[in-house]
């Protein structure tokens, strides 16, 4: 008994020394590793954050974007999806899933249509992306790392969100943004922006290829989150002529022209100091 033991522990250690064993899950090579980080704060209303979340389930769904998933030289991508609010507020609703064939896909759709929705206090896009960021350490090992990152408001809690994205796309990672802006010119809540698409293409997407799809409308959800999939997964640049008019990409913008990307955090401090007028 002892000798077997002793043969199983030897053939076990050949296997791992010269590389035959299976790769782990994790180790898979993919065409995109694609984190979702969506906005849930308290600032968005219940029934736009259903829409939200049916505006993805229904993209997941759409055969263009396994289309474009199954175009890439590996023919899969890793998915996770997570919900954000405050600096500390962070939680993954799907971890990473291996996505390589429609039925995958589906199963993914179908999971994260039935999770509950969850609505937290603040605002940090800065720790939304530091948290997504993390996530690619433990996850597959794909030719691109790309954080896809939609919300209603400018960062108000934790640290600087220019300096989350400068530490995210100096990893290689890209961040692309998906503003929503449905009620331009009303205040709905203290610390909303009308121009949320342009403080998003300042201050929160970079890397090379980064854009922003603001929504607008009701209406836009479902088509604005299926454009902005189909070019993440299928790694297309928002072509300069003919350009749909909801996509922004990032270009140099001249520092008087740029957003103060510290708005929402002044916004905050005129709340606390009981300085705010509408």
């Amino acid at each position: 008994m002892w000798a077997y033991r002793t043969c199983i522990v030897v053939l076990l250690a050949a296997i791992v020394a010269f590389g035959l064993a299976p790769p782990s899950r994790a180790q898979q090579p993919v065409d995109l590793e694609l984190v979702l980080a969506v906005d849930v704060s308290w600032s968005m209303d219940l029934d736009e954050q259903q829409l939200q979340r049916e505006g993805y389930v229904s993209a997941l769904r759409d055969p263009e974007v396994w289309k474009a998933i199954s175009s890439g030289g590996e023919g899969r991508i890793a998915l996770m999806y997570i919900e954000w609010a405050g600096q500390l507020v962070q939680q993954i609703v799907m971890p990473w899933t291996l996505i390589d064939s429609p039925e995958a896909l589906e199963t993914f759709a179908s999971k994260l249509e039935k999770m509950p929705i969850s609505r937290e206090r603040m605002t940090s896009l800065s720790g939304a992306i530091d948290f997504s960021a993390r996530q690619f350490r433990t996850g597959f090992v794909g030719k691109r790392r790309v954080i896809d990152v939609s919300g209603d408001g400018p960062n108000n809690s934790g640290g600087p969100v220019e300096h989350a994205r400068d530490r995210a796309v100096k990893e290689g990672i890209v961040i692309n943004g998906l503003p929503i802006i449905l009620k331009p010119n009303q205040r709905s809540g203290f610390f909303d922006i009308n121009t949320l698409d342009k403080y998003y293409t300042d201050c929160v997407i970079g890397g090379f290829g980064s854009f922003v799809i603001p929504v607008r409308a009701r209406s836009e959800f479902a088509p604005a989150i299926r454009r902005k999939l189909i070019l993440e997964i299928a790694e297309l640049l928002p072509e300069q002529d003919g350009m749909p008019r909801f996509i922004r990409t990032q270009m140099s913008v001249p520092e008087a022209e740029r957003s103060d990307c510290l708005v929402g955090e002044k916004l905050w401090r005129l709340y606390i100091d009981g300085r705010f007028r509408e």
